[in-house]
């Protein structure tokens, strides 16, 4: 991958350890990425709650949860909306896993991870898939208008799940 001139940072890349972070999950409730470690960790960023493409990303990545957690894994979204946002849209698509808000200061995560875009002020369509050390073992950002789908983040699982597999023999 490589940086656009819209980003503020580069691109986080395959093999580093991806930047820590502490956002609103609830109103009243903080998730860590250090507190998810021992188990893969899949971060999709998306620009907007209420997008039309958002909501169908979204959606397909709440359809494919089982399959996900089956890998061992847990799957967060983060967008620069507010956690107020992302609790009443949560609801109304009837999502099954944190939306993480990277409100205020508004895109700090995403502009570590090097998906912010600076002119439109929201993050990419961007999916990180991270080992359980936290460690960036996939990676990809989809045109913004690009519903990018599951099976890019399934497969990097699957060859997660093998490599750790081979690594306990």
């Amino acid at each position: 991958m490589t940086t656009s001139l819209s980003h503020a940072a580069p691109i986080v890349q395959i093999g580093m350890s991806a930047p820590d972070f502490t956002l609103q999950a609830t109103p009243d409730q903080k998730i860590s990425l250090s507190e998810l470690r021992g188990t893969p960790v899949v971060i999709a960023f998306y620009p907007a709650d209420w997008s039309p493409v958002c909501g169908d990303e979204l959606g397909l990545f709440n359809a494919a949860l089982s399959s996900i957690h089956r890998l061992r894994a847990q799957l967060v979204g983060i967008s620069v909306d507010s956690a107020w946002s992302h609790a009443a849209f949560a609801s109304q698509r009837k999502l099954h896993f944190p939306l993480l808000a990277d409100f205020e200061p508004k895109g700090e995560v995403a502009r570590r991870y090097g998906v912010y875009r600076v002119a439109e002020g929201v993050a990419e369509r961007a999916l990180f898939v991270l080992d359980a050390n936290g460690v960036v073992r996939w990676a990809y950002v989809s045109p913004i208008t690009v519903n990018p789908g599951v099976d890019g983040i399934l497969d990097a699982l699957e060859q997660l799940n093998s490599s750790t597999k081979q690594d306990a023999q």
